[in-house]
């Protein structure tokens, strides 16, 4: 029996396809289209669900090495008791989205969960390549460390989270505190991650159901990485599937769709780090293209995700 769409999943992107028929996909190595695209419908997506009332937040700041100034938002549920937190990553391929678009998303996990966020406002490529991003993110784990007494935080219970791109910054971060002997980082959720700039031949089973495309990762990875993309030289903290020796990496969380472009990409993370001796969960969702949770977020499978995530969140 050949792949297919969760029936529930279908129905949902049937609506949006009519909304995008007219549409034409971006050419590889456009980012202005791609931004002006994706950007709206990530927007319209954080919204769709009720946000919280019960989450509060507040605006920080950090300072990068390079001193650039890093935005950053705080979210705290009403009466939730000291513990972790999680520093939060949206996605977009490195090179679209910010903090604002994501409110919803974050918001929901928090209330969910009673478990703060700090979602990070980290550059984007190719306005500001690799290793910018990443050393934004670096920041904003020093910074939560450093004020972690102040936002009744346990510093061994900081975990580091994201989606897609985001995903891929998470767990890039991990490996960076590894190197550079901390901030401790607890937990690494990584949801759809994006790990792998060698991702570039199609699969024709999963190609007529992808949402991020082959030529989004062909446009993504070179605006992150410059003419470094596909080659020999990229370092794991900038590819995590780069990585030859995950002895020492916290545990992880991972999920992916299996229409999903980073599906393959995602199960051989998860194998690399079991090897290692790191205690994984992983989940691949049947019928499940990328973002599947914000476009079909009342489908069954999106439920048990968010059911999944918000679990492993309250146990760090």
């Amino acid at each position: 029996m050949a792949l297919s769409l969760d029936p529930e999943i279908a129905q949902a992107l049937a609506l949006m396809a009519g909304a995008m028929a007219d549409a034409t996909p971006p050419a590889v190595g456009d980012i202005a289209a791609r931004r002006a695209m994706w950007e709206p419908i990530i927007g319209a997506a954080g919204t769709a669900q009720p946000i919280p009332d019960d989450v509060k937040t507040s605006e920080h700041h950090t300072t990068a090495d390079d001193g650039a100034r890093i935005t950053m938002r705080w979210y705290t549920k009403d009466g939730a008791a000291p513990g972790p937190a999680v520093l939060f990553f949206h996605g977009g391929g490195y090179i679209f989205g910010h903090i604002d678009l994501f409110d919803g998303p974050v918001s929901r996990y928090v209330s969910a969960s009673g478990v703060p966020m700090l979602s990070v406002e980290y550059r984007r490529a190719p306005e500001h390549p690799y290793p910018a991003p990443l050393e934004d993110a670096y920041s904003a784990l020093r910074w939560l460390h450093a004020h972690a007494a102040e936002l009744g935080v346990d510093r061994d219970r900081i975990g580091v989270m994201g989606d897609s791109a985001g995903g891929g910054m998470a767990a890039g971060l991990t490996i960076l505190a590894r190197e550079r002997g901390g901030p401790k980082i607890a937990r690494q959720i990584l949801i759809m991650p994006m790990l792998d700039d060698r991702t570039t031949t199609p699969d024709s089973h999963i190609a007529p159901y992808l949402l991020w495309s082959y030529d989004d990762s062909l446009t993504a990875w070179p605006a992150l990485l410059g003419e470094a993309a596909g080659g020999p030289g990229v370092p794991a903290t900038a590819a995590p599937a780069r990585l030859e020796d995950a002895t020492g990496l916290p545990p992880a969380y991972i999920e992916v769709g299996q229409l999903d472009v980073f599906r393959d990409e995602d199960a051989a993370y998860a194998t690399k780090l079991s090897r290692a001796g790191v205690p994984v969960e992983f989940h691949l969702h049947p019928g499940a293209p990328h973002e599947f949770d914000s476009i079909a977020f009342t489908s069954d499978v999106a439920r048990r995700a968010i059911t999944d995530r918000i679990r492993v969140l309250t146990s760090i």
